[in-house]
């Protein structure tokens, strides 16, 4: 005969026999007590102890070792129950409903790959010169120029004239430098090995192996927590919501967004699930790419299909 116990059921049964030990060490004690406060002296004023063992303990009617037999095999009994309660202590794995082919895609979608950070625009060039108007009042008329005889006769010694040397003007500057580009991480959809939902990775095999059980725990998870909208139940919608995510490269899920919605509220409760992924005790395992963790995109459907 097989004796099972829920947890619920074996933590009942212990308590009753936590009280029930309680409440016979409360009974003892009364009893002992109300004992002890009787006039015990003149009762046994006249008897003789005829051994020491009997002696240590002056009055029988408190005599704790009396009832040592008893103790013992409450005892017994208790500490045997206890065993019993564990060893038909049994657990039961939630019933998880997962419909079939929840990981495939009815038709293949085109996913764009999420917008990374823009370049800022280059600096506007600079202003032109602007040319103010000089009113005719500040004009200043130049004076004629005074015109000198340099007539040259026979004495007149010419001196020869400097040469001007033409000074070379400076070489323009240089045109500042373009900022800098900042740097985009790129976005792998196909790497070497893709991301994993975390539980695995302590499991015996290769990486497909680890992937294949990674598959299986992400699909638990997911089914286990979705919450099928009522509205969706009441009016029979069924179908695939398609989520699209990044897996960081510290195991982090971003940038999730909806991509195929079937409507009646499945589409968000189904971004909820993913969003909550990253409260796990367990970050994802990233994807690697030639040995390094690189961020992927990955793409998950996730199926709404009423039991029946």
């Amino acid at each position: 005969m097989d004796i099972e116990f829920n947890g619920q059921m074996t933590a009942i049964l212990a308590l009753v026999l936590v009280l029930l030990v309680i409440g016979i060490i409360l009974f003892l004690r009364n009893q002992f007590k109300s004992s002890g406060s009787s006039d015990l002296t003149e009762k046994y004023r006249d008897k003789e102890w005829g051994s020491v063992l009997k002696a240590r303990n002056k009055y029988p009617d408190v005599n704790a070792f009396g009832m040592s037999g008893s103790f013992l095999r409450f005892g017994l009994a208790a500490a045997l129950a206890l065993v019993l309660l564990g060893f038909s202590w049994t657990t039961y794995e939630d019933d998880i409903f997962i419909p079939d082919d929840a990981l495939e895609l009815d038709e293949e979608i085109e996913i764009e790959p999420p917008r990374t950070a823009e370049p800022p625009p280059p600096p506007p060039p600079p202003p032109p010169p602007v040319i103010e108007e000089v009113p005719e009042e500040e004009i200043i008329e130049e004076e004629e120029p005074e015109f000198v005889d340099q007539d040259v006769e026979e004495e007149t010694v010419v001196e020869d004239a400097p040469v001007a040397v033409e000074e070379e003007a400076p070489p323009p500057p240089p045109p500042p430098p373009p900022p800098p580009e900042p740097e985009v991480e790129e976005i792998f959809k196909v790497v070497e090995q893709m991301p994993r939902f975390p539980g695995c990775e302590n499991e015996a095999g290769d990486n497909k192996a680890k992937e294949e059980c990674a598959k299986k725990k992400m699909l638990q998870y997911i089914y286990k927590n979705l919450n099928y909208p009522a509205i969706a139940r009441e009016n029979g919608v069924e179908g695939s919501c398609v989520i699209q995510f990044v897996v960081d490269k510290n195991g982090s899920v971003t940038e999730a967004n909806l991509v195929r919605d079937i409507g009646a509220g499945c589409g968000a409760a189904a971004l909820k699930v993913v969003k909550d992924m990253n409260n796990l005790p367990q970050k994802w395992t990233p994807g690697k790419q030639r040995g390094r963790n690189v961020k992927v995109l990955y793409t998950l459907p996730v199926r709404f299909k009423l039991e029946g």
